[in-house]
């Protein structure tokens, strides 16, 4: 008996070092991880007044407090069975011609890919913002779950030339290695938070293509500026790479137009700050999904999602980072159901198109249209 037992014990004791090895081997090797600084890199980082002892930071040093036990709730959550945390069937969307895309120069129009992915066409320029468009938004499939629906309005392969890529920082539901393969050739340049750029390189995007910017810092394409501005959430993309690149928001100025994008944030005292510097923003993309009380520091509650585009004083705002992915505990449609319920009560505009829909910021036939009740 005891031979019987020690044997099972070996055989367990190589089936986890198999395992510990492979994991290892996987997240060494798969490209999905992206790259690392330099220590270069690292002496640069630490001028930057949001990086401390090694990290980037929030302002206030606000941090996601998580205790041991958080965690396992949290963990638990991803896989117990809530009812309607997805849709019954595959989310209906709207198809998106790929010779109206590449045809399109009047005024600035927006699509949304669901989540917090967006096409926007402006002054004879296509925009790319966080382009997650997989299917799943995990470093390998089987670690987590698919999207909605069915497909995206528009395959990759039939986008037209990109001109800009924003993305808002590296977690998988914005930052997809994927996705960025597919369209990096038709990329004309990238624009990300410090740090992020290392991932990029990784893939095969030269430096050149590539600028990093601080909170608060701006690069300019002909007519067009995009300021890095703060936001209150956090990085990573491996086990023990946490806060290893910067976030951030996005302000998008045209001649004509006012735009600004929230990436992931807690609601804090910068979207006001950003209002002020800013004045007025005509659109305002805010994020409303994938919250909880366990995580509060990082990711807005519904009802904060409206006082932030108070605070932005946008003239209208939209939700995103929900309708894509279950990244939380909550129904599919809490978000935009809560929102627009607040957004009423505090006499904001709020624009609620369909996956796939191209709507203007003077559209009024977007709004409230309640398409994920059918």
């Amino acid at each position: 008996m005891r031979k019987i037992i020690r044997k099972m014990l070996e055989t367990l004791l190589v089936l986890v070092g198999l395992s510990v090895m492979g994991i290892a081997l996987f997240m060494n090797l798969s490209p999905q991880f992206g790259g690392k600084a330099t220590e270069t890199q690292l002496q640069e980082f630490g001028k930057s007044r949001n990086y401390k002892e090694g990290k980037f930071i929030n302002l206030g040093n606000v941090k996601l407090e998580m205790s041991g036990g958080d965690m396992l709730k949290a963990i638990g959550g991803m896989f117990k069975s809530i009812p309607n945390t997805t849709p019954k069937q595959p989310v209906s969307i709207q198809k998106i011609d790929s010779v109206d895309i590449a045809d399109y120069n009047s005024a600035t129009r927006f699509i949304w890919f669901g989540h917090s992915a967006f096409l926007v066409q402006v002054n004879g320029k296509n925009i790319l913002i966080d382009p997650m468009l997989g299917d799943v938004p995990a470093p390998h499939p089987w670690l987590g779950g698919k999207r909605f629906s069915r497909e995206i309005p528009i395959a990759i392969e039939k986008l037209p030339k990109i001109d800009a890529v924003l993305i808002s920082h590296d977690h998988y539901d914005h930052l997809d290695y994927g996705s960025i393969e597919k369209i990096k050739n038709k990329v004309g340049h990238f624009y990300t938070p410090l740090g992020l750029g290392n991932h990029l390189m990784k893939w095969g995007i030269p430096k050149e293509r590539i600028t990093e910017l601080d909170w608060w810092q701006n690069a300019e394409l002909d007519d067009l500026t995009f300021t890095s501005t703060p936001a209150q959430h956090f990085s990573g993309r491996r086990l023990f790479d946490r806060d290893k690149t910067l976030w951030c928001s996005w302000v998008i100025q045209s001649p004509t137009e006012n735009v600004f994008f929230s990436g992931d944030s807690g609601y804090a005292p910068h979207f006001k700050e950003i209002g002020e510097k800013f004045g007025s923003f005509d659109f305002a993309m805010m994020e409303c999904g994938q919250y909880n009380e366990l995580w509060p520091e990082v990711h807005m509650f519904p009802e904060q999602t409206a006082q932030a585009g108070l605070d932005l004083n946008a003239k209208k705002i939209m939700p995103i980072h929900w309708g894509a992915f279950k990244l939380a505990q909550h129904t599919w449609t809490d978000p935009v159901e809560r929102v627009s319920k607040k957004a009423k009560e505090l006499n904001i505009d709020l624009i609620t198109p369909k996956i796939g829909e191209a709507f203007t910021v003077s559209d009024t036939v977007t709004q409230n249209t309640d398409w994920w009740e059918k």
